[in-house]
């Protein structure tokens, strides 16, 4: 094992490395063609490109040498002062050699070089729940970010310098902001996140200028819309939940965004919202322009265990049954692997990735029937899996080279229990205890969704997200605070390195003066790994 703390001691955060051939520049916006088709050189949305596959076609660090690879510079986040969270949990953007990262109030831009500082914005904030921090968004001059009282913040991409700021949510309803914008069109896209007020989610689209609000689409239908057929009342739609708590993705051909919704509301105790509960715990279709919904898929009708359907919904072209397909692929919380065809939302493949004990099989549109006997109760119910789900935050990648999805997963059980049977429940009403779980990366086959092959890790717990490439490599995160390199298409692992905490993102890749960079955040440090 590598273990790197042995190297900390030798490296300062401001460490310079020889580079080699023609260099490129350093700063500057990001032209809007870019985000269609990003450039080598850059990691410009939070999944890298639209599609949310996470896969980089560089290929020079590749499973013949990854072996080799070295440590080129460690950057740790200043301490700011007390109450600051010093966690990367967003996935850096990347931008003409320039890295833009995140905790809650904070940005920072540092050289992609050399981890050299080149400015920190820091907003004065009224509030909010810090638990996180996604990312931000950038179009042109322009970068976008959330911030935990309910802001979206415009700054200056040169230096810093604050342009305007919006507000997107209601901080007294306990709503608060860490979605990572996404820039579409002339569209900067906003989720909102918190559950522990049961108030409705909803997904805004805002003008990339002025902040002023272009359209919102809320998670809830309203009285008489399509959707409330499935709500008991209208009190309970007021309050129905469905946050959308991660970045959406985007088909430029179709014009159409996807994103997932959280579970509704109240979480656990449900008495009071019988019924499928849409549009939470679905995938949904909306119209870039308008936010107009084109079509759902519901993961977890009716959903009484907190599994926020929210993972990304990856694009990516196959075939099935012998004809080209445009595809929707999903990994859901709910330990179930579903591959839609993202222009009509029909469904090819429901199937479990790790064993589950919920439902009782499938509807005609392939979506799970959940069991009632498996819905939290007084003396307490064995569920499978627990409330942290098959996946949770972690970020899965897909390979066009393999043809293979990579999930981060966990099996487990747990038992759930209400302590509020009432019919008009509030909060969460219940909880689980006594969890079991262990741990796997697992490789899909999207045709069928049966397991391609799985590498058990040795430990329950945190994991991290992941990265592909066409050098047939899959990056991940282990349970042991380890970034490991795999061989894409046998699961054999290749090379690891110990990052001394938990991965708390997941890992990129860009290539610089020739040079391939693999970053990773653990903690409060940011890791950049080298191939010379």
């Amino acid at each position: 094992m590598k273990l790197l703390s042995t190297l900390f001691l030798a490296l300062s955060t401001f460490a310079s490395m020889q580079v080699a051939g023609q260099v490129q520049q350093t700063g500057g916006g990001l032209d809007p063609a870019a985000l269609l088709h990003p450039a080598p050189d850059s990691w410009p949305t939070y999944n890298g490109d639209y599609s949310g596959r996470r896969f980089s076609a560089l290929t020079k660090i590749n499973d013949r040498n990854v072996k080799s690879l070295s440590l080129a510079w460690l950057y740790q986040l200043p301490n700011m002062g007390e109450g600051m969270l010093r966690r990367i949990a967003g996935t850096p953007v990347v931008v003409n050699g320039v890295i833009y990262i995140t905790v809650p109030d904070h940005v920072w831009a540092i050289d992609a070089r050399t981890s050299r500082a080149l400015w920190h914005y820091e907003w004065t904030s009224k509030g909010g729940i810090h638990i996180g921090n996604r990312g931000v968004g950038i179009l042109g001059n322009s970068l976008y970010f959330e911030t935990p009282d309910c802001n979206l913040v415009a700054l200056n991409l040169a230096d810093g310098k604050k342009l305007w700021s919006q507000p997107v949510c209601d901080l007294d309803q306990m709503y608060y902001g860490s979605v990572a914008p996404l820039v579409v069109k002339n569209h900067v896209i906003t989720g909102v996140s918190g559950d522990d007020l049961d108030r409705p989610g909803f997904l805004e689209a805002h003008d990339p200028e002025t902040g002023a609000l272009q359209w919102r689409w809320s998670v809830v239908p309203k009285p008489g819309e399509p959707g409330s057929e499935t709500w008991p009342n209208a009190d309970a739609m007021a309050h129905g939940g469905g946050m959308t708590w991660i970045s959406p993705t985007y088909d430029p051909e179709l014009n159409l965004l996807y994103v997932g919704t959280g579970n509704p509301q109240p979480v656990i105790a449900a008495n009071g919202r019988k019924g499928a509960n849409l549009y939470t715990e679905s995938i949904v279709a909306l119209h870039a322009d308008t936010g107009k919904m084109a079509w759902y898929f519901q993961p977890s009708p009716h959903d009484t265990h907190d599994w926020d359907a929210v993972q990304t919904p990856v694009l990516f072209d196959g075939e099935i049954d012998g004809k080209p397909r445009k595809l929707l692929a999903q990994a859901s919380r709910n330990g179930w692997f579903f591959v839609l065809d993202r222009e009509t939302g029909k469904n090819y493949v429901s199937s479990e990735f790790v064993k589950t004990n919920w439902t009782k099989g499938l509807d005609a549109k392939g979506q799970p029937i959940p069991n009632p006997a498996k819905e939290p109760q007084i003396p307490g119910v064995l569920v499978s899996p627990d409330a942290s789900g098959g996946v949770n935050w972690e970020p899965p990648t897909y390979s066009p080279a393999t043809g293979l999805f990579y999930v981060n997963a966990t099996r487990s059980y747990s038992m759930f229990y209400i302590y509020d049977d009432s019919d008009k429940p509030e909060g969460w009403g219940g909880h689980q205890m006594g969890s079991w779980s262990q741990t796997m990366l697992e490789a899909i086959d999207y045709r069928t969704g049966k397991i391609k092959w799985s590498h058990p890790w040795e430990a329950p717990g945190n994991k991290g997200g992941l990265l592909s490439t066409a050098g047939n490599l899959l990056f991940a995160g282990d349970p042991n605070n380890n970034l490991v390199a795999l061989d894409a298409t046998t699961g054999q692992p290749l090379w690891h390195a110990n990052l001394s905490t938990g991965m708390s993102n997941g890992p990129i890749t860009y290539e610089l003066d020739g040079h391939q960079y693999l970053l990773v955040g653990a903690g409060d440090k940011l890791f950049a790994f080298v191939m010379n």
